[in-house]
């Protein structure tokens, strides 16, 4: 579980009766996209004839420059999960924080999907020390965060740790 069962109208845009601008949501969906990016290696070095969650990278990327639909962003977010289903370890990880960076343009909550799955597929790619890795991934993360959607990205991290793995910590 990723989305809270509630949604936080911070992540909801205003047209939507929410308070989230545009172009904090397209923040969301670029910082998303690169913490997939970050760790998209772990997919295709493992599955290099695979191209869906390097497509849902690049179809969230889209969407910001206004290049692709919501719709169409989406749903290579979902092909990125399905590359992910039959996987194990870092590479279903990797390809499920893909997945999550596409599904940002359909809802911003996503956000914190990705870097979530980014910190888990960096944990299974070094089981002799996951959790350092992990806090390294955080760290890194967090030093790429916009500064107009630091603060809601942290309070969020806060906020939803607990159904996030506790990977924010």
């Amino acid at each position: 579980m990723i989305l809270p069962k509630v949604r936080d109208p911070r992540f909801v845009t205003i047209r939507r009766g929410g308070t989230l601008t545009d172009s904090d949501h397209r923040l969301l969906a670029l910082w998303a996209a690169s913490c997939a990016e970050h760790v998209l290696h772990l997919f295709e070095s493992a599955h290099p004839d695979d191209p869906r969650p390097r497509r849902a990278i690049e179809h969230a990327r889209a969407w910001v420059r206004g290049e692709v639909t919501m719709t169409a962003s989406r749903a290579a977010g979902g092909h990125a999960m399905g590359a992910a289903r039959d996987k194990r370890g870092a590479a279903r990880h990797a390809a499920y924080a893909a997945g999550q960076a596409g599904a940002v343009a359909h809802v911003a909550a996503h956000e914190l999907g990705a870097a979530a799955y980014a910190i888990k597929a960096v944990r299974a790619a070094a089981p002799d020390d996951a959790e350092e890795a992990g806090r390294l991934e955080c760290r890194w993360q967090r030093d790429q965060l916009p500064a107009g959607i630091r603060e809601l990205v942290l309070d969020d991290q806060r906020l939803r740790n607990d159904i996030c793995w506790s990977v924010f910590e």
